[in-house]
């Protein structure tokens, strides 16, 4: 495979974003989570470029992409939907975590978006996602540039990554690039506490949505999943055994293929 193509594209504020184009075939777009930037789908990249032309985008505030001074997920939606234009149709999305609240926000603006995977998004509950002690630690950490630090308390006390696999992505070489990032933790945990989604407005999102699960996640990711997929009209869930929250470094071969089974599926028929 040639090396992937950088864009720059400008978001509807003017920011600019991002990405690197790869691969031949339908287009999929990834989006990341919290703390990461394009690179965090290395393990992945190559299994989809076989069958699918892959742009992966660093979100605001990271990477290639620029920032703003005002921060929403309404902004974040609009950068999706920037880079989602200067693909060729049909162009479907994935987002991780965090990256799926976004791409969330950008399916409700992309009417002809053709598919949508979306892998435990942190959506709010009605409780705390993140408890005042640890919100405490982390913006100590985040305030005495202790970013490693920050980053290892998000993965641990935030998303419960277990110990064998924190040990898998601080060995990733891409680890740099989630330490670079790790400023941005705070403003994306303060978001998910305050955001509240509209469950009525994804009646109206009708695009095919496969809803990823590790099937050994936390009961929490397991309300978020099932709530999405009551409120989804066109939503199937598909648990991957053994997994949690990183099933793309830890089974990237089964992701990609999936992922791809899905987004190469031909329409039901009428």
């Amino acid at each position: 495979m040639p090396d992937p193509a950088q864009l720059q594209v400008m978001s509807a504020d003017g920011t600019p974003v991002a990405a690197w184009r790869s691969g031949a075939g339908p287009s999929l777009l990834l989006v990341h989570g919290t703390t990461a930037d394009h690179t965090r789908w290395s393990r992945v990249t190559a299994g989809f470029e076989a069958r699918l032309t892959v742009y992966a985008m660093d979100r605001r505030g990271r990477g290639g992409s620029g920032d703003a001074g005002t921060y929403s997920l309404a902004q974040e939606g609009e950068d999706i939907v920037a880079v989602a234009r200067e693909a060729d149709p049909p162009v479907s999305l994935l987002g991780h975590s965090y990256g799926a609240l976004c791409a969330i926000e950008a399916a409700l603006r992309m009417p002809d978006l053709h598919r949508l995977v979306l892998y435990e998004a942190p959506l709010p509950l009605g409780y705390e996602i993140v408890a005042p002690e640890v919100r405490a630690k982390l913006t100590g950490l985040l305030e005495r540039n202790e970013l490693e630090e920050a980053l290892v308390v998000f993965f641990r006390e935030v998303v419960h990554v277990p110990e064998p696999q924190l040990r898998v992505m601080q060995e990733n070489p891409v680890w740099a690039a989630r330490v670079a990032a790790a400023p941005t933790i705070a403003r994306e945990i303060r978001l998910e506490s305050e955001y509240r989604l509209n469950l009525d407005r994804l009646a109206t999102l009708t695009v095919p949505t496969l809803l990823l699960l590790g099937g050994d996640s936390s009961r929490y990711f397991r309300e978020a999943t099932s709530q999405l997929h009551a409120a989804l009209p066109n939503s199937r869930v598909h648990e991957i055994a053994g997994q949690r929250h990183i099933a793309m470094d830890m089974v990237p071969d089964e992701f990609v293929e999936i992922v791809t089974s899905f987004v190469c599926a031909r329409p039901s028929p009428a």
